[in-house]
This record gives structure tokens, sequence and C-alpha cells, in this order.
């Protein structure tokens, strides 16, 4: 398939363009017809046509303002569809109105760790999430503890959200082919955040800042606070030389509010 235009590879553009990938992304997404939806990436529009014509508003945000003749295009005469042009880890994606209560993506690789972080919290509307990442992000997203793919974004997430559906996706499904596995990972929020989100995902963050440290350590590289950390570790009944990967994702909401 000859693509209308050249991927930029500064931007990590993969785009999607085999249909067959849709239906999944639309059964994972439990897509209905009064759904708004934000998509992040919206690349040459396949999946933006997609659901547009199975939901009642779609956000679609591209960053590369070189696509939106093609964008446009792609997307005439549907007027469910808002095209948001800019950096979505940047815009304002709380203010969008109405509100969306899906996030649906192919989203770009480089961005993907950190939008869902951020929009566990920051899009607090959004009750269910169905994204296609780089395989070993997907893994991340729902690793236990004591392996090498649990992290900070293993803990926010399943802290926020329980998994509902995982599909593995091959590398024939974008042009031009990516160097790595992708899947498309489902889930459905089960928490919702107040204030208290920003400090748990420092502390998170700051606990897996230095994965060869132990936790007191690397708290206190991160944050300071020894002798408060030393205590609330202790509270916790849990080993002085632990290392953050061994804790769960409980454990982690029950130090932040030790720490708070």
């Amino acid at each position: 398939m000859k693509l209308p235009v050249a991927p930029k590879r500064d931007l990590g553009q993969h785009f999607l363009v085999d249909d067959n990938i849709l239906g999944v992304a639309g059964r994972l997404a439990e897509l209905g017809p009064e759904d708004v939806v934000l998509e992040v990436g919206a690349g040459l529009g396949v999946l933006t046509a997609y659901l547009a014509e199975r939901v009642r508003l779609v956000h679609a945000v591209e960053l590369d303002r070189s696509l939106e003749p093609h964008l446009r295009d792609a997307l005439a005469g549907r007027e469910n569809v808002e095209l948001v042009l800019g950096d979505a880890l940047m815009l304002p994606l709380e203010a969008l109105d109405p509100p969306p209560r899906k996030l649906v993506a192919n989203l770009p690789y480089q961005i993907a760790t950190p939008l869902i972080a951020e929009s566990l919290d920051g899009l607090p509307a959004v009750a269910l999430w169905c994204v296609m990442v780089q395989r070993e992000v997907a893994d991340r997203f729902f690793a236990v503890p004591g392996t090498k793919s649990y992290g900070a974004v293993s803990v926010l997430v399943q802290l926020t959200a329980e998994r509902t559906g995982f599909h593995p996706v091959a590398r024939t499904v974008f042009r031009p082919p990516p160097n790595v596995d992708s899947a498309l990972v489902a889930f459905r929020r089960t928490r919702s955040w107040g204030t208290e989100y920003a400090h748990l995902k420092e502390v998170v963050q700051s606990a897996f800042a230095h994965r060869r440290k132990t936790l007191l350590n690397s708290l206190e590289l991160s944050r300071g606070g020894r002798a408060e950390v030393e205590s609330a570790v202790e509270k916790l009944g849990l080993q002085p030389d632990i290392r953050a990967e061994a804790l769960a994702p409980q454990q982690f909401l029950e130090l932040a509010e030790l720490l708070a």
C-alpha cells in the first residue's frame, strides 16, 4: 500500500493501514452510539473514521500539522469528529467538551506511558481505555510485582483500573512496519482520584527512580527525608532492604498515605 505521505521517523510514525484490526479494537472498547471518545495520534484517519461511524463524537488529536489536509479529506462529511492539532502531552485535554468517556487510540510509542499515567487522573471522565501500544508497554501496565516489567506505571494503572482485554497485533498492520511487536490492551476504571494522586505518583516514581537501590535509598535520593521513610517502611512491616519492585500496588498506596 502506497501512503499519501512519507512517515516522519523523528515522530515515530507508523500509520495504521489494516482495517481488520479495527473490529478487535471496537470490541475491546465496547463502543456504543452515545460514546464520546478521545483518540490520540489520528495519523491518516483510519481509526478515526471507524470510530466516527459508531460513536456520538470523536476528539481526534494529531501532533503532525502536515497531516491536516489528509485527515480533513479522509473525514470529510463526518460532523461528529473534532480535529485537535497539537501535542497531546501539552494540550488541555481536560477541557474537551463534552468530556471523553473512552480513550481509544493507536498511541505513538514515545508518549504512550506518560500519556496513560497522566490520563488516569487528568481525564477523570474516562472510564475505559483501549490503546494500541508497543507489546512491552502493554505488558508493563499489568505486570506483577517482582518481574522485570513491573514499574511505576504498573502501580498507577493497577491502582486505577482492571484489565478487560488484550490482543497481540501483527507488525504488518502498520506502514512502515515497526521493529517491535504491538498489542491492544483494554482496561476499565475502578477508582477515581482526588488531590492525592499527585503525591502518590511522586512517591511511586521516586521509589522506582533508582531500581538497583533499596526502596529506602531510592526514596531518600529522590525526595529526602530518610527518617520519615524509615518510619513508614517499618509501619508497613517491610524489611529495610526491600526494593520497590517487591511492593504490591496497594502497599504503595499505603506508603504514600504514610508519607503524606
